[in-house]
């Protein structure tokens, strides 16, 4: 029988707004109650975004990831990252093939503007990878701007 070894941390998946307030308070409290944050940004095409960005997505994704990284040390939260695969759910298994983690935080751009809420991406993690799922709605990733911290996934649609 193989024996499970016990989930460490945090998987963040965030792109287009990484740098909300409600995802740095959210990864600041999961810091602090000791899990290890992993941030994990998918390489979107700039095609893709809600508002497209300069340069390849690859490389779009590693200055939004340094960024976060940067916030999140601000706050005093020491936190890893990598960037993935374009598509989000494959980003997400290769991040958990690594790891192991007690649940996953998204956050995403709000309904109706939101590629990832249109693929339903909070509920497919959640039944494929049977963890929790924690998910913030912002509308971009400037760290001034409002977010919200939802308890409830959003309604499938």
């Amino acid at each position: 029988m193989a024996i499970t070894p016990p989930a460490t941390g945090y998987l963040v998946v965030a792109s287009q707004t990484l740098g909300g307030t409600g995802l740095v308070s959210t990864v600041q409290e999961r810091a602090k109650e000791g899990f290890p944050i992993h941030v994990v940004v998918p390489a979107t095409e700039p095609a893709d975004e809600h508002v497209p960005a300069e340069g390849t997505g690859a490389e779009q994704a590693q200055r939004r990831l340094n960024r976060a990284l940067e916030r999140f040390r601000a706050v005093g939260v020491e936190a890893t990252g990598t960037v993935g695969a374009a598509d989000p759910m494959e980003a997400i298994r290769d991040a958990l093939a690594g790891g192991s983690y007690a649940g996953i935080i998204i956050s995403t751009l709000p309904a109706g503007i939101s590629r990832w809420l249109h693929m339903d991406l909070p509920h497919r993690i959640e039944r494929e990878f049977k963890l929790e799922v924690e998910w913030i709605e912002a509308h971009s990733d400037d760290p001034d701007e409002p977010t919200t911290v939802h308890i409830e996934l959003p309604s499938s649609g």
